[in-house]
């Protein structure tokens, strides 16, 4: 298999795998439920109205707010126990050979953006940092599961939101999995490193400015360290070594699936693009927001003309309401 690693910003990178088709590979159960799941869906975006065109809206809605990194380990072949034994049989002939045998699995990566050494460690960090939340999820879908079963006595529509866990069930799996072949994979050192000049390119026709933030708008911490890479050139797009700077537009992504010739990476390269887009915008928003709101609440300062001081107020009131009592009086 063939992994890309394609920075989409200074602290995310998209994962993709190209799965080499095997002549002798036995289709099992698991890919005849997806590919008749996958027709299924295809008949329904068909139609022109009906709820089956509604369910297909909503879903594309949900399936693209799905985070790309649980997308990119979905498509890493999951660590089966035949695939373990295939792993663990081709670091056996790699050893006895003395490492003269070829690698199981060839790493693509730009690099003007990614140095050689650090190519193992964000594997490391793409595989290990949402175990925990996939384990999690997947746990809480199968605990919501038989809340959902009572749906199928209703006959009119499918029921939806016993499919939506057993699908979600399904992606955080296959994501920990993926995730697991990987650490296999790097603990195996079964891993061969290719810098692609076609990355590189498109990387270097990048036009700038791309949308940045000057704090990050991830949590993970960052993968490529802005402040050591080469590109973009800080006076074209400044870098935030604390921050968040895009490295990859959607014209550019769609320009790299051409020149790698990789049509179904379009759709994963677009979501990553669209995802992390998002999350920059929204965090500027919020910062943007937030200093208008401070300084709208800061007060005014107690010698300005607009608004006279207290005290000054409360003497003129004072002395008006002497003299209306001497009046009075007199």
């Amino acid at each position: 298999m063939r992994l890309y690693l394609l920075p989409v910003s200074t602290r995310r990178t998209l994962l993709y795998c190209k799965r080499a088709p095997a002549a002798n590979e036995k289709r099992t159960v698991m890919d005849k439920v997806q590919d008749r799941a996958a027709r299924v869906w295809a008949s329904w975006e068909k139609n022109e109205g009906g709820w089956q065109r509604k369910v297909v809206e909503y879903g594309n809605y949900a399936f693209r707010r799905i985070p790309f990194e649980e997308w990119g380990l979905k498509s890493v072949p999951p660590l089966t126990a035949a695939a373990r034994r295939s792993v663990e049989a081709a670091a056996a002939a790699r050893e006895k050979a003395g490492g003269e045998e070829s690698a199981r699995a060839e790493v693509v990566y730009p690099r003007t953006l990614i140095q050689p050494h650090q190519v193992p460690e964000i594997l490391h960090t793409m595989s290990t940092e949402r175990e925990g939340l996939h384990r999690k999820r997947l746990i809480w879908c199968f605990v919501g599961m038989p809340f959902t079963a009572p749906v199928t006595l209703v006959p009119i529509v499918p029921n939806l939101p016993f499919f939506y866990l057993v699908y979600r069930a399904w992606s955080h799996w296959r994501a920990l999995a993926g995730g697991r072949h990987i650490q296999l994979l790097l603990q195996k050192n079964l891993f061969t490193l290719t810098p692609s000049p076609i990355l590189d390119q498109v990387y270097g026709n990048q036009k700038h400015p791309l949308p940045a933030a000057s704090e990050p708008a991830a949590e993970e911490p960052p993968i490529l360290e802005a402040g050591k890479i080469d590109h973009p050139k800080p006076d074209a797009a400044p870098l935030h070594p604390k921050g968040e700077t895009m490295l990859l537009s959607q014209d550019n992504g769609r320009r790299m699936t051409e020149a790698l010739d990789l049509p179904q990476l379009e759709v994963e390269l677009e979501r990553a693009i669209w995802q992390v887009e998002t999350a920059i915008r929204s965090h500027n928003g919020e910062k943007d927001a937030e200093q208008v709101a401070n300084k709208t609440a800061t007060p005014a300062s107690p010698g300005s003309d607009s608004t006279p001081p207290a005290s000054s107020t409360s003497t003129v009131s004072t002395d008006a309401s002497a003299k209306s009592e001497s009046k009075k009086q007199q």
